[in-house]
């Protein structure tokens, strides 16, 4: 081992390891923190547009702030390299629509996931104007995500909205979303 390599700590030289192998790790709460480091990720790897290696996004969260999950599935989408998806521990929520929106034929899931989707939801309070404005916001998030599971899965809308984003939370296991066209392979 080199002097130089042992100076560095295990925690960077993991680091290191990982984005020389195109892997980046979601874990936690989907917030504005996450995703910035998932966008960068994949900004970054699409900066050579020479290198066609596919990339490794790993999931494990319980969901979190939905419009940080729109953010990072516009960055997906418009992506010059495949971006493999592979679902760990638990996808929920908003981790649900980002790991589906992997690219098609490169969506893995581990059998033990908890996976688990439902409408976008939150409490209201406030002036009348301002509920009305935010029921209009609820509606629009609705759709978006009824938009992006409908391209990721080929379902038509009323199937979407009926096994994906029901009115209640619906638990799936790893061969149910893969007969959805969530998942591609359970590994």
């Amino acid at each position: 081992m080199k002097k130089e390599d042992m100076m560095i700590p295990a925690e960077e030289k993991i680091s290191i390891g990982l984005l020389n192998a195109h892997i980046h790790f979601l874990t936690g709460e989907i917030n504005e923190e996450s995703i910035r480091s998932a966008i960068e990720w994949i900004v970054y790897e699409n900066l050579s547009t020479n290198d066609t290696t596919p990339l490794s996004l790993y999931i494990n969260s319980t969901g979190g702030d939905l419009n940080e999950a729109f953010g990072l599935i516009d960055i997906m989408s418009n992506s010059n390299r495949v971006i493999r998806t592979f679902g760990i521990g638990s996808i929920c929520s908003a981790a649900f629509l980002i790991f589906a929106s992997g690219t098609k034929g490169h969506r893995y899931i581990a059998q033990n996931t908890s996976i688990m989707c439902h409408q976008y939801a939150t409490e209201m309070n406030g002036k009348y104007h301002d509920m009305k404005a935010f029921v209009r916001e609820s509606e629009l998030t609705n759709t978006r995500m009824l938009t992006v599971l409908q391209e990721c899965t080929g379902l038509e809308p009323r199937s979407v909205k009926t096994k994906l984003i029901p009115p209640s939370d619906v638990w799936f296991t790893a061969e149910e979303i893969v007969e959805l066209g969530v998942a591609d392979i359970i590994f």
